[in-house]
Order: C-alpha cells, then sequence, then structure tokens
C-alpha cells in the first residue's frame, strides 16, 4: 500500500513540474521571447497542451469566465498540492497504524 502511496506521489510531482513548465512555456510564448515558428517550441507546447488539456476541461467548466485570464492551472495545483501533503499523508498514517498491531 504504501508503495502505491509513493508511485502516486510521484506522478502528482510529474504533474505539478509539467503544469509549471506550461505556464512559464505561455508567459515566454505571449512576451514573444519564444515563437511557436521553431518546429522544437511547437512540439513541447501541443505535448505540454495534450497532457494538461484533459486536466483543465472539467476546472473550466465549473469556474466563470475571467477573460484572458485562466485560473484552471492554479486551481489544478492547489488540488495537487492538497492531495500530496494533507491526504496521501493521512491515508499512509491510517495504513501505519492499522498494521501497527499485526
Amino acid at each position: 500500500m504504501i508503495a502505491i502511496l509513493q508511485i502516486v506521489q510521484l506522478l502528482l510531482n510529474i504533474v505539478w513540474w509539467i503544469i509549471i513548465i506550461q505556464a512559464i512555456l505561455s508567459w515566454l510564448i505571449a512576451f514573444n521571447v519564444i515563437n511557436t515558428h521553431n518546429d522544437f517550441i511547437r512540439s513541447v507546447w501541443n505535448a505540454l497542451q495534450r497532457i494538461t488539456e484533459p486536466l483543465y476541461r472539467p476546472i473550466r467548466r465549473i469556474l466563470p469566465d475571467f477573460g484572458a485570464l485562466d485560473l484552471s492551472p492554479l486551481v489544478v495545483l492547489l488540488i495537487v498540492y492538497i492531495l500530496q501533503n494533507i491526504i496521501i499523508p493521512n491515508i499512509a498514517a491510517s495504513y501505519l497504524s492499522t498494521t501497527a498491531g499485526y
């Protein structure tokens, strides 16, 4: 059980970094520091969008429209943080406390 929770922690950590990298890349593209005419940048950007869009889509349906401001990455990061630092440690602690008697 603990091994499964560690794998989930690792996957959540990877999702965290993917969202951070996508946010930084979007700012760099928005301010024309880099552009999507470069094949490598375009392929990285498309890959990041394909990875994160299924995470953002349900949240975008719930959040009100803020125009150009997209808060769905922030909400996903908040959910990932809550899972990593509150829910998974509590599951692990309760599992360890129930198996300690054996």
